[in-house]
């Protein structure tokens, strides 16, 4: 099988031998004997993986795009599996979107069914679908036939829809080179093997929990064990009795943290782990420190978007930065660009632009959306992130926002809105914080601090909070107002949504 291995998009440069997607299924007479998924009590070997989604390959052959209602169960793995071994794009439904958002991505990608568990109640926006359920039992010799995974590294393998923060949600459609791609990367920087044990309890409907976290280990012949709902006391659980990894986003790592002064057995399993990794949002720095104060283990930050799948990461080899997202994944190429367009060369916390990259990791279009999907790419390839960050004169990479909300323009400098919130963070009396800018007649845009006090009945007084900023960093990223809430909005992957803070 030949997969593209160019930088630029639209313009490979090359092409290389690679084993098929899964090469632990193709040949499952050989396959590793653990268990290749477990679901709380539920799992499934590697044979019996194998058997059970070539036989609902089998009967996806020609379905065109087919739909996945994505709970976080062994049906949604084995849907998924089969799909992409019959060449089926599958389209990863949320089980928590509404009606209307649901109509939207039915109706924009069109998909000829939907996979589903057998005990799934699917909602009305579904009902014009065929419904075809997995049967995880399975395992008949030769149900499907053969299976014969397509050659075409172009092929359409996922069509994951965006958030949809400015508008509808976009379908990125990703490719099977960029899961190839993205996948190996990733096992060159973490040193990933099948040896390894991953736990998480990751939505199976996103890149992370989806691709990373169950794709991931099959890719290599690993394990991957699902917490199904997120929980520190199975966390300790899976990694005390012989996980080797762990994926969380913030909101989870920020559970653990309060959690290990209370819980030793989180500790010594936390501290037992080969790899704990953070993404999807950045972890503050606070929680860095007090996991790695506790537990000896720190945490490894990865960056990297639906429509490019991973970028950056830290590598196990290399050395741990709070508040930095490593360097350029093998085969990504990264660059910082101004407001003219303009490569950035300099390094350091001023210098901040916006991050394009171009690689074998990127996804091909947004579905249906040729207007949206030019607008997303710069002259040469290079996709615009909307991201905005800085580099240390070593090649980190720190991310500090996003370019329509993080960026603010403050008095003549450019401020990212993370350092603040790292820094609030980092006083006693500031449980969650979230930094904007809006409109000041004198500056420009003056920076407003959204605080959720540690404890909400004796908040920390605005001026003490603006003061420990401006001594942590500089006088002219101090907030000039501070504004405290009950919580922050958050979606589903535990970002914060600065769009819905009120009175922006």
């Amino acid at each position: 099988m030949k997969w593209w291995t160019g930088a630029t998009r639209g313009q490979p440069q090359g092409v290389r031998d690679v084993d098929p997607l899964f090469p632990a299924l193709a040949a499952p007479d050989t396959a590793p004997s653990g268990d290749a998924l477990r679901f709380g009590d539920r799992s499934l070997t590697y044979s019996e993986l194998a058997l059970a989604s070539a036989a609902l390959a089998g009967r996806l052959r020609g379905a065109g795009r087919v739909a996945v209602w994505a709970t976080p169960s062994l049906e949604t793995a084995v849907g998924v599996v089969a799909a992409l071994r019959a060449g089926a794009p599958a389209v990863p439904l949320n089980p928590k979107s509404g009606d209307g958002e649901l109509t939207h991505i039915v109706t924009d990608s069109a998909p000829s069914l939907v996979l589903a568990g057998p005990g799934d109640v699917l909602p009305p926006a579904l009902a014009g679908l065929s419904r075809v359920d997995v049967d995880v039992s399975d395992h008949r010799p030769g149900a499907g036939g053969a299976v014969a995974e397509p050659d075409d590294p172009e092929a359409p393998a996922l069509i994951v829809y965006t958030s949809g923060t400015t508008g509808p949600p976009k379908g990125a459609v990703l490719p099977r080179r960029a899961i190839v791609a993205t996948l190996d990367a990733l096992a060159d920087a973490w040193q990933w093997s099948g040896d390894d044990v991953l736990v998480h309890g990751l939505p199976l409907f996103h890149v992370h929990g989806l691709i990373l976290g169950t794709l991931g280990p099959l890719r290599r012949g690993g394990s991957v064990r699902h917490l199904g709902r997120f929980s520190t006391e199975g966390v300790a659980r899976e990694l005390g009795s012989g996980a080797t990894m762990l994926f969380g986003v913030p909101t989870m790592y920020h559970r653990i943290a309060e959690a290990l002064p209370d819980e030793p057995r989180l500790v010594t399993a936390l501290g037992g782990a080969r790899l704990l990794v953070s993404g999807s949002a950045a972890l503050p720095v606070h929680d860095h420190q007090r996991i790695t104060s506790a537990t000896g283990r720190r945490v490894v930050e990865r960056y990297g978007m639906t429509e490019t799948l991973m970028i950056t990461s830290v590598r196990v080899d290399g050395e741990p930065r709070p508040g930095a997202v490593g360097v350029p994944l093998p085969g990504v190429e990264l660059r910082l660009v101004d407001e003219e367009g303009e490569a950035i060369t300099a390094a350091g916390p001023e210098a901040v632009g916006e991050i394009q990259v171009r690689g074998p990791n990127l996804f091909t279009s947004y579905l249906n959306r040729p207007d949206a999907t030019a607008r997303a790419f710069a002259p040469g390839g290079w996709f615009r992130t909307g991201d905005m960050a800085v580099r240390d004169a070593d090649g980190y990479v720190r991310i500090v926002g996003r370019k329509a909300t993080d960026l603010i323009k403050s008095g003549g400098y450019k401020i990212g809105a993370g350092e603040i919130e790292n820094a609030l963070l980092e006083h006693a009396g500031v449980r969650e914080a979230a930094v904007t800018g809006e409109p000041d007649a004198d500056l420009g845009e003056r920076i407003v601090a959204w605080v959720v006090p540690a404890d909400t009945g004796a908040p920390p007084a605005p001026d003490e909070l603006t003061d420990h900023v401006a001594a942590r960093l500089a006088p002219h990223k101090r907030p000039r107002a501070v504004r405290y809430l009950d919580a922050l909005p958050r979606n589903d992957m535990g970002k914060i949504m600065k769009r819905a803070l009120p009175h922006r």
